[in-house]
């Protein structure tokens, strides 16, 4: 009779302790979701504080005028940012130049041959390169480019937005190249088409999008550094390209001598215009100093946005193959 009991009863005190534990569980585990819930409300809350708050402190001056128009004297009002626009621009064009070949070739290399010692030897490097502070590189540039030409230049600046550009344009290619199907390359080298060819023919278009992905982070990387820039490119509250190419062609100088007349004169940049002019003491600089604030934080959110509808609207247009 007691066994029978026994045999009875276990299973009971097994049921009450099973649903024990999972009342317990579920509570658990509302508790954590809730608590994952508040602080993601929490480091969100910075974020949109800090959006908010320039939104609120630029959108009232910015106009058409404050993107065409030079700059006015101290202590005048108005004038606009125009060669900040303009230097921006070069330097972004000049630094996609210098880091978006050498970083996707570099990115093949490794990613085909990760155990070689040169492959080992740039993987180290890309590490190393992403954790330097940018000052540094500025200071680079300054010794590389700006010292033995004896001047500032927007070449300089674009060499050492290339150098920041560079880390996160290989890591982002490498792990997207891994990503391709090794049966896509096999098949390719299968049917006799050479490594280079299988490489560009094949493995680059499937890994495009991770590709486009990581050269749009790096260009938004690139626009909003100031302090390579300070030691590079410095900032010329006359730069114009207009101007160059008019007295390039009234001193009738080709395309390829215009072009180093653009790149060869000191420039200036929305980061450095930020922060030359956040230190102004005239109220009206200061002002122009939160509308530019507001253009780079429109700029770098309109890139990362533009990345990853770009991705999207490519997957679904494979998929719809």
């Amino acid at each position: 009779m007691s066994s029978t009991t026994q045999s009875i009863g276990a299973p009971s005190r097994r049921l009450v302790f099973s649903k024990a534990n999972f009342r317990r569980r579920k509570i658990v585990n509302g508790i954590m979701l809730s608590l994952t819930g508040v602080l993601t409300v929490v480091a969100l809350i910075p974020l949109f504080w800090i959006i908010a708050y320039v939104i609120y402190k630029g959108w009232q001056f910015i106009s058409f005028a404050f993107f065409t128009q030079m700059p006015r004297p101290l202590g005048m009002v108005g004038g606009g940012i125009k060669p900040s626009i303009e230097g921006t621009i070069v330097l972004t064009t000049l630094a996609c130049l210098f880091a978006i070949p050498p970083g996707i070739l570099a990115a093949f290399f490794v990613a085909y041959k990760p155990n070689t010692p040169l492959g080992i030897a740039v993987r180290f490097g890309t590490d190393v390169l992403s954790g330097v502070p940018s000052i540094i590189i500025g200071i680079f540039g300054y010794a590389l480019i700006v010292k033995p030409q004896g001047h500032y230049s927007a070449l300089a600046g674009g060499v050492a937005l290339a150098i920041l550009m560079l880390p996160i344009i290989i890591r982002t290619t490498e792990e997207m190249v891994k990503l391709v199907p090794q049966n896509l390359r096999e098949g390719s080298l299968a049917l006799g088409s050479p490594e280079w060819k299988t490489a560009l023919s094949v493995t680059f278009p499937a890994a495009l999008n991770g590709i486009i992905t990581g050269i749009l982070l790096g260009i938004a990387r690139a626009s909003g550094e100031t302090a390579p820039l300070l030691f590079t490119s410095l900032g010329s509250s006359n730069y114009s390209i207009e101007r160059i190419v008019q007295v390039g062609l009234a001193t009738h100088q080709n395309i390829f001598q215009i072009f180093l007349n653009i790149v060869e004169e000191p420039c200036d940049s929305l980061p450095l215009t930020l922060y030359k002019y956040s230190q102004m003491p005239y109220p009206e600089l200061v002002s122009q100093a939160w509308a530019v604030a507001l253009i780079l934080m429109i700029l770098v959110l309109a890139i990362n946005i533009l990345s990853r509808l770009w991705v999207q609207a490519r997957v679904a247009r494979m998929q719809g193959r």
